[in-house]
């Protein structure tokens, strides 16, 4: 009788029996899962190939399996980093390390000029702000490549060209993540809190950096994330910007010795492996900021 009383009940409320809502919810998880590992395979099938033809030598390529590797791969990996570290005085090595100071630095302190814009924009009420927010958007909507040239001219006027600044000063702008920091402040940062940090003497420095920052940490970290992988895979304003090849980024670099590859085919393999050695500062960023991202994402959805 009760079961009968439970039945009715739903079928007035217009529920689903159990089992179809069961069966509804196995389709969805699994189509979702399946959805998932299609583009998991699109997008881990050229790291895969690149770490696997790391592992061979130049004639190796074309004559074994693209995607498995050769018995001896192990140590024609070690080989190949030996010469890609060592190739024409170690250039590779400045690559990274300029690639390392331009994504580095450039994503700490965009990081930081963003979150500021952004935190202003969003808790300070002045004449204007509206229309400079409208102009921060349609600096959002402009592509970076659009932007080179003008900043070619104007670098070139104050003689900067073909410098570290050249490439380092147009890193620290990002319109995006003033976007972002503006809508992350506006929704986590209490107007209370901030007034209770005022009542009790605390200036406004003082209370960005010691409550506002802690505020928007998940924020911070995916605009850090961005702006990182953003410089790092920069290569038309470097291309543009600088003839040295000592203060190359280590994109603009493998490209020269892309195209050099007619006349030195040793090169070929050297930009492999120097292409799969640039992605690991990637992955180590990620996988270290990943804990405070998710994190504090889950802090906020709680509160």
């Amino acid at each position: 009788m009760t079961s009968i009383t439970a039945a009715t009940r739903r079928v007035q409320r217009g529920d689903a029996p159990p089992r179809a809502a069961g069966r509804e919810n196995i389709v969805s998880r699994t189509g979702a899962m399946l959805v998932m590992a299609v583009f998991t395979f699109y997008f881990l099938i050229p790291i895969w190939w690149l770490l696997v033809s790391s592992t061979k030598t130049r004639g190796e390529f074309t004559s074994t399996a693209a995607l498995w590797f050769t018995p001896n791969g192990f140590s024609t990996f070690l080989d190949n980093l030996g010469t890609l570290f060592t190739y024409d005085s170690g250039v590779y090595v400045h690559w990274l390390v300029n690639s390392v100071l331009y994504a580095g630095l450039g994503a700490f302190l965009g990081t930081l000029v963003a979150a500021m814009c952004g935190y202003a924009l969003a808790k300070y009420r002045f004449r204007g702000r509206e229309a400079l927010f409208n102009g921060v958007l349609a600096g959002v909507l402009v592509p970076a490549t659009a932007l080179a040239l003008p900043l070619f001219l104007i670098f070139s006027q104050v003689q900067l060209t073909n410098t570290f600044w050249s490439v380092f000063l147009p890193s620290i702008v990002s319109p995006f993540g003033v976007y972002l920091a503006r809508i992350f402040a506006a929704a986590s940062v209490p107007d209370e809190l901030l007034e209770a940090a005022r009542l009790d003497g605390s200036s406004e420095v003082r209370t960005f950096f010691t409550v506002s920052v802690r505020l928007m940490s998940p924020a911070l970290v995916t605009m850090f994330l961005f702006q990182f992988v953003a410089i790092w895979n920069n290569f038309f304003l470097p291309l543009i910007m600088l003839r040295d090849q000592t203060l190359f980024p280590v994109t603009l670099g493998l490209y020269a010795w892309n195209s050099a590859i007619g006349q030195a085919p040793e090169l070929r393999s050297l930009v492999i492996v120097g292409a799969f050695v640039s992605i690991v500062p990637l992955v180590i960023a990620f996988l270290s900021l990943q804990r405070f991202w998710s994190g504090g994402l889950a802090a906020g959805s709680v509160k």
